[in-house]
């Protein structure tokens, strides 16, 4: 629930506010609030256990498509990190051989510091590199993105602010099938 400073329900709240920004509705938003995966950048997960949560909402859901973090988990990010091999042993290891509806699993390109933070001035070198997938937000669309990330407030640091500003993620993300 993002309670790693004792605020888990603020952070519910803020990505609420969040996803309302981006057009997404509550109803598909699932805040997964267990014990045995607490909200701190240096624990590493349990594989087993989060697969098993992601396997079950991607076969509620009917989900035949996950966009996740690759294995840097964007900003090596322990818990970024542990979603990505959840997702990966789920999809690929638990998901075949529990009869589940095949699915997809594209996972975001981590990426340099420097590029990590050239904003628009990655599209170029981007477009130039191989991947599988490839979005270049419109102007709208970067608005709305950081529009969503500013209901955030509780997680907004001067460097998060940085981040909103400056990062190429804010405008380009590239994405390569699992």
């Amino acid at each position: 629930s993002g309670n790693y400073y004792n605020q888990g329900e603020i952070r519910k709240k803020e990505l609420e506010q969040s996803c309302r920004v981006l057009g997404i509705p509550e109803s598909d938003v699932t805040v997964v609030d267990h014990r045995d995966l607490p909200d701190n950048p240096a624990v590493e997960w349990d594989t087993h256990l989060l697969a098993t949560i992601v396997l079950k909402h991607i076969e509620a859901k009917n989900i035949n498509l996950v966009v996740t973090f690759d294995a840097g988990g964007v900003s090596g990010h322990a818990n970024h990190i542990s979603l990505y091999s959840a997702v990966r042993y789920s999809v690929l290891s638990l998901q075949p051989h529990l009869g589940v509806a095949w699915c997809r699993v594209l996972v975001l390109e981590s990426v340099n510091l420097l590029r990590k933070y050239i904003s628009f001035l990655d599209v170029p070198i981007s477009c130039l590199l191989p991947r599988d997938a490839l979005f270049i937000l419109t102007e709208e669309e970067t608005e709305q993105a950081k529009r969503a990330m500013r209901c955030h407030r509780s997680q907004l640091l001067w460097f998060r602010h940085l981040y909103v500003l400056l990062s190429r993620y804010m405008v380009v993300n590239s994405l390569r099938l699992l």
